[in-house]
C-alpha cells in the first residue's frame, strides 16, 4: 500500500529527478545566454515562486513534469539573444541537455553505489548453486562475453539478457582459455507473474573496487539502463508485454517506496533506473518530447530552413494531448491495481 512516507520519498525522487533534468536545459541556455524567464518543477498551481535575477523559478503543486520558458521558445523575438535566433546546433544542445544531464545523475549514482558497497560485479563465472543445471556447458572461470547475441560486459546485462529468454535454452559465447568459445546453455524455468523466467543457478566473481573499475562499471551500468528501456519499448511495441505491464506515477511510487525497505543501495539503484529512464524517454521522436523538437530541428537543418513554428507548435499541441491521455490511462489502471491488492 502506498502511505504517507511512501508518497513523501516518491515526490522527493521525483522532484530530484526533473530538478536535475530541468538544470540541464537551464545551464545550457545560460551557456549561450539564452535567457530563461521561468524555471518550474512540477505542474499546475504554484505552491513556491522567487525571482532571482531574469528568471522565475517555481515549485508547482504536482510533482509531475517541469519546464523551463525561454524568450522566443515558442514565438518569433527580435532579441538577437532569444532561442529562436540561435543557431540550430546551439538549439540541439539546449533541446538535449535535459537528457544528458538524467544520464549523468544516472552514472553518478551508479558510482556512488559501487564506492558504498565496495565491489563490482563481473561477468566471470565464480561458483553454482547446488544442483545448477548450467554447470553443464558453463565452467568455473567462464568470462561470458554474450548472451543471445547480445553482448555483456557487466553482470547486469548478463540478468537482464536471461530474463528476456523464452525457452531456458541460452545462446552464449564465453571466453575459456583465451578463446571466445560458443556454446547452449540450459536452464531451469520457473513462473513469475504469469510468465517462464530463467532460474539464475550460477554467481558471477565480484571484485573490490578501485577508481578505474568503478568509473568504468559505472559507464558499463548506465549503457546497461539505456539498453533496458530501448529494449522493453520494443517489446511493448512487438506484443511482448501488454499495455497493462505498464505503469504511471502511483506504480512508480510503489516500486519506489518497496525499493526503500531493502535499505538504501536498493532505492538508489531505482531511482537512478527512473532517471536513465526519464532521459531516454524524453529523447523518443515523439511530439511535445525533447526527441519530438530534435527530429524538427534536424529538419531545418537539413532544409536550412525552419518549419513554420505554427505547424510545429500543431504537432507538439497534439503529442502533449496524447501523452497526457496516456498518462491518465496508465494510472488509473495503477490505481484499480493497488485497489485489488
Amino acid at each position: 500500500m502506498v502511505n504517507f512516507w511512501t508518497i513523501l520519498l516518491a515526490v522527493a525522487v521525483f522532484g530530484a529527478i526533473i530538478l536535475v533534468h530541468e538544470l540541464g536545459h537551464f545551464l545550457a541556455a545560460r551557456l549561450f545566454h539564452v535567457r530563461v524567464a521561468e524555471f518550474s518543477v512540477g505542474m499546475g498551481p504554484a505552491v513556491f515562486k522567487k525571482e532571482w535575477g531574469d528568471t522565475l523559478f517555481a515549485l508547482r503543486v504536482v510533482p509531475v513534469g517541469g519546464y523551463i520558458q525561454m524568450d522566443g521558445e515558442d514565438e518569433e523575438s527580435e532579441n538577437p539573444n532569444a532561442f529562436c535566433n540561435q543557431k540550430a546546433w546551439k538549439r540541439l544542445i539546449i533541446i538535449s541537455a535535459g537528457a544528458i544531464m538524467n544520464l549523468i545523475l544516472g552514472l553518478a549514482v551508479s558510482a556512488w553505489m559501487v564506492s558504498a558497497r565496495g565491489y563490482v560485479g563481473t561477468t566471470q563465472v565464480l561458483r553454482f548453486e547446488e544442483g545448477a543445471v548450467s554447470s553443464q556447458m558453463l565452467q568455473i572461470g567462464d568470462s561470458i562475453y554474450s548472451v543471445n547475441g547480445t553482448r555483456t560486459r557487466i553482470d547486469n546485462d548478463i540478468v537482464y539478457a536471461l530474463l528476456r529468454d523464452d525457452d531456458g535454452l541460452v545462446d552464449m559465447t564465453v571466453i575459456r582459455d583465451g578463446k571466445k568459445v560458443p556454446i547452449q546453455v540450459p536452464f531451469q524455468t520457473s513462473e513469475m507473474d504469469g510468465e517462464r523466467v530463467i532460474v539464475l543457478d550460477f554467481k558471477v566473481l565480484a571484485e573490490k573496487h578501485t577508481f578505474f573499475n568503478t568509473v568504468k562499471y559505472s559507464f558499463g551500468w548506465t549503457v546497461s539502463m539505456v539498453r533496458q528501456v530501448w529494449l522493453s519499448l520494443f517489446d511493448l511495441i512487438t506484443g511482448r508485454y501488454g499495455f497493462n505491464q505498464l505503469s504511471g506515477p502511483v506504480g512508480t511510487a510503489q516500486a519506489i517506496g518497496k525499493a526503500s525497505t531493502h535499505g538504501l543501495a536498493s532505492l538508489l539503484m531505482m531511482s537512478g533506473f527512473i532517471t536513465v529512464n526519464l532521459g531516454v524517454f524524453n529523447l523518443l521522436p515523439l511530439p511535445a518530447l525533447d526527441g519530438g523538437r530534435l527530429i524538427f530541428l534536424v529538419l531545418e537543418m537539413i532544409r536550412r530552413r525552419p518549419v513554420s513554428p505554427k505547424y510545429e507548435g500543431y504537432v507538439h499541441m497534439a503529442g502533449l494531448l496524447l501523452l497526457m491521455t496516456l498518462m491518465v490511462a496508465v494510472t488509473y489502471q495503477d490505481i484499480l491495481r493497488l485497489v485489488a491488492k
